[in-house]
């Protein structure tokens, strides 16, 4: 909509964080060449954050083939379009049901008991459940499927042994401190909107959630990269936020 708001608040917010996961993936995406067009990802979690991962990985060309809950994992080949994710929106937001159903509703749909999605064969990860999703043995498995970007959406989704493997193999990969902070940075654009008074579009909104997210990117770059040209975004996340403070 092109209409601003009546009231204080932005009108993104539920969205703020899932978009900002993509669009810092997409920059990091960059710094190799590549983009979401044609990639396979992985998303864990269901809820809000992964159900805007999912719609904007999806406008940018990817084909999303996972989700989860608690309870376990659904693995879609065919990918999800926009029939299945209003049936997730509506699903999980509204009927509170489980993912398992998803698989019931959907020919050609694997559910996974018990188990999170990331033995699937990937491109890209953005796990978007919860804390300590990604443990060594799941690291080991994405390398092993090909995984060579993993963006955090949750809080602190990979244990520090699964950092190692990821690093070690070379791969992207962001902690949610840099890629999640999508959510925080436009409750702060609402903070300045309802101080001046000043009432923002959803697309300007948006335009400034992209904006923060590549100035964080770019903060992460100038402090994390090393001398062989490979950057970690945990070190260049850290040291920027120290330099701001």
């Amino acid at each position: 909509t092109g209409k601003g708001l009546a009231w204080g608040g932005s009108l993104l917010r539920p969205e703020a964080t899932g978009y900002g996961v993509c669009y810092f993936a997409q920059e990091m995406l960059a710094t190799r060449g590549k983009s979401f067009e044609g990639q396979t990802v992985l998303i864990s979690g269901s809820g809000n954050v992964a159900q805007y991962a999912a719609k904007k990985a999806m406008a940018l060309g990817a084909k999303v083939v996972s989700l989860s809950d608690s309870n376990g994992s659904i693995y879609d080949p065919a990918g999800l379009d926009e029939e299945k994710l209003a049936y997730v929106l509506e699903l999980k937001n509204i009927k509170r049901g489980r993912i398992k159903e998803y698989a019931e509703r959907f020919p050609g749909v694997t559910y996974m008991e018990g188990r999170r999605p990331w033995s699937i064969p990937c491109d890209i990860a953005l796990p978007c459940a919860t804390q300590n999703e990604i443990e060594k043995e799941d690291a080991e498995a994405l390398v092993k499927g090909g995984c060579y970007c993993v963006v955090e959406g949750a809080n602190m989704p990979t244990t520090p042994e699964a950092i190692a493997i990821f690093q070690n193999a070379g791969l992207l990969y962001s902690p949610g401190k840099a890629s999640n902070a999508g959510g925080v940075a436009t409750s702060g654009l609402e903070m300045t909107q309802n101080s001046i008074r000043q009432k923002w579009t959803a697309e300007e909104v948006d335009e400034h959630l992209h904006r923060i997210m590549s100035d964080i990117h770019a903060a992460c770059l100038k402090y994390g990269t090393e001398e062989n040209g490979y950057v970690n975004y945990v070190k260049g996340a850290n040291i920027a936020g120290f330099i701001k403070v």
